[in-house]
Parts: C-alpha cells; structure tokens; sequence
C-alpha cells in the first residue's frame, strides 16, 4: 500500500489537527503520484465551486445589506461598527489593487480547506450558518472536530499568529470572532488556521475558552449600542508621527472607511490631511510641521 494513500485514507489513519500543519506541508514534499485520483477530485471540485462563488461575488458585487449586525463583525471597534450600521458608506468603491487584495485572500483560505482535506483531515461544516441572539454569521469549517477560522496575512499580521499574540493586538476582532462561532455550535475550542500571503508558511493557533470573550454578553451591548443615537467614543487615538511633532492615525484607524467623517475635527477642523510617503498615504490629524513629500488632495 502506497504512503500517500496511508496519508490520507481516514479508515485507515484518522488523523488529529496537532499534525494539521505537518501534513500540508507533506503535501508539497512527496510525490503524489499514488493518491487516490477520485477522492482527489472531488476535494479539488468543492474547492473549485467555493473559488466560484467568490469570483461571481467581485465579479458581480452587488450593495450589501450593512444595517444589521453580523458574527463577522462583532469584535470591530464600537464606534466603527455604529458608523457601519448607522452610516453606511455609499458611492465608495475600493480600488481594484485592494480588491484584487481581498480576492486572492479569501482563495487563499479556501486552498488552506483543500489542502487539509486532501492531506487526510476531516473537513466538514463549510460556510455554516450559525446564530447567537438572532445574530447570523458563517463559520469557515470544523477540521477534525475541531472550529477553524481560516485568514490570511503578512508580516507582522501573520507573526500574530504564528506567536500566539493576538490577544494581546487584535484591531479586526478575529477572537470575538471565532468565539461567536464556537459558542454557537457549543464548544470551547477553536483555533485559525493562517497563511502567510508573501512567503506561503502556514501555522495553527489554538484559542482556548479562557481567551474567548463573553459573546452573549457583546452581542446584548452590541444591539444595544448600535441603536442609540450618540456616537460612541473613538476607538483608537492618534499617534506621534516620529520627532515631526505631528500626529497620526494608529493602524486601527488607517483601514477604516469611516476616518473621513470620523475624524472631521482634526487640523482644527480641516480635517485629516494625507500625504504620499514612499511606503504609502500617512494621514494625520495634527499638522505643526509641513511634511517634505506631496500631499493627497483627493483619496
């Protein structure tokens, strides 16, 4: 019997996701000569049914609902997640860089999902709709029992990751996240399932039950907050731009739609003013030394 069947056959090795990574990585080691073409092929086939809904989804991107409140997006900063709901960017489309950016990232975790299966792992419940409160959301897929989030990143977002620091900087929410859909399927277990979008390393984080927030409890504050008419506090403060004496948005603020309106006030109330550095637009919020690069009339 061949290495590769033993690999992946599940009657005849059931693996444990502790190997996850390991066996991925076997994937592009060994010769796959000897696999099981039609077991292959229809991982293969639901990996390339989900890449099709995705593409039709950019291809054909129609508005989305944003006025309700979804697992996805309940460990947002507050404020963000009342301008979400409460005011809904219109007319604002993303650059096709950034798009194309998002697209790749959620191939790249449906290939994570591929190579599980194919390597011997149980993948099941892709793309399950769950709810806690009357709030809906989809988890990514259960890998050996086990609740996995996949994502993707670089540098030092994957490095998170890879260390186990997330708890300790997490502005897009991925724990609030992830506990929501362990405590909708009732377990306290779960763990992501990352890659790094430059150099292709893979690693697995475990999130155990004391790092998971209290979710029914968000949730409650959540509708809560999102219903009321005053704007809750700002999520980040600006920072020191170096020794220029000026300041900054913090990264959680940078990739928010929202800074715009958000941030209205800044430069006695001119607003942010962006400038174009070499490694990209730096917006700030308090100017008391003109920068030497050109500044970004229209973003």
């Amino acid at each position: 019997m061949s290495l590769w069947f033993s690999l992946w056959h599940p009657l005849i090795l059931m693996k444990q996701i502790e190997t996850l990574v390991e066996d991925i990585y076997n994937l592009f080691t060994l010769s796959p000569i000897d696999m099981d073409e039609e077991e292959v092929d229809k991982h293969i086939d639901t990996f390339g049914d989900m890449l099709k809904v995705h593409i039709k989804e950019f291809l054909y991107e129609k508005p989305r609902d944003r006025t309700n409140l979804r697992l996805s997006a309940i460990g947002k900063p507050n404020r963000q997640l009342w301008y979400d709901l409460n005011k809904p960017l219109t007319g604002v489309q993303l650059q096709p860089s950034t798009r194309i950016k998002f697209l790749y990232g959620y191939i790249l975790e449906e290939l994570l999902l591929l190579c599980a299966s194919i390597s011997g792992h149980k993948v099941t419940d892709q793309q399950k709709e769950v709810e806690v409160e009357g709030v809906v959301g989809h988890q990514d897929a259960m890998i050996d029992g086990v609740l996995v989030d996949c994502k993707s990143a670089s540098g030092p977002g994957f490095d998170k990751f890879k260390y186990n620091k997330l708890n300790e900087d997490d502005p897009f929410g991925y724990i609030p996240q992830i506990s929501a859909y362990a405590h909708a399927n009732g377990v306290n277990r779960a763990a992501f399932l990352a890659i790094n979008k430059s150099t292709g390393e893979i690693c697995l984080t475990h999130v155990h039950q004391m790092e998971m927030i209290n979710v029914k409890q968000r949730v409650d504050h959540l509708k809560e907050m999102v219903t009321d008419s005053r704007t809750p506090d700002r999520c980040y403060p600006s920072v020191p731009d170096g020794k220029s004496g000026n300041h900054r948005l913090s990264v959680g603020c940078v990739y928010c739609g929202h800074k715009a309106e958000c941030w209205k006030d800044a430069n006695q109330g001119r607003g942010l003013r962006v400038f174009q550095y070499a490694r990209g637009k730096r917006f700030l919020t308090q100017v008391g030394k003109e920068p030497d690069v050109k500044e970004v009339i229209d973003w």
